[in-house]
């Protein structure tokens, strides 16, 4: 597992938000809001920080976390808006004319196991 430091004085918080984000597969999405309550005392403005402060070329998957409305959040600079839409239709994820996914076929159903059970495998690992 790869580790951010020094991203925010939310780190640990945000490390969090990585580790949940990493889990969601290919070809799925998962809202801010969902990952704000797997992590818990975390809010969904929370999550968009902790995406926003990741930078180019990590292993975290941030195209796959969208808006509770099923569409990509405008960005405030640069281009991220357009290269997330093109990730996720990379990944097989269809927009309708709206901008929006199709939560019923997309959405990611969440952890297979507990934060804090993988939390601590992962620092067995370490």
């Amino acid at each position: 597992m790869r580790i951010y430091r020094n991203l925010s004085p939310n780190y640990p918080v945000y490390q969090n938000i990585y580790d949940v984000v990493r889990q969601i597969p290919k070809g799925k999405v998962a809202t801010y809001g969902q990952i704000a309550k797997i992590i818990g005392r975390c809010t969904a403005r929370m999550v968009g920080y902790a995406m926003a402060a990741l930078p180019w070329g990590v292993d975290v998957p941030w195209q796959r976390v969208i808006n509770y409305r099923g569409e990509i959040s405008p960005r405030a600079h640069g281009d991220g808006s357009i290269r997330q839409r093109k990730l996720l239709v990379g990944e097989g994820i269809r927009f309708d004319s709206q901008g929006r996914v199709d939560f019923k076929k997309v959405r990611w159903s969440g952890p297979k196991e507990r934060l804090e059970q993988q939390r601590s495998r992962n620092e067995e690992r370490q």
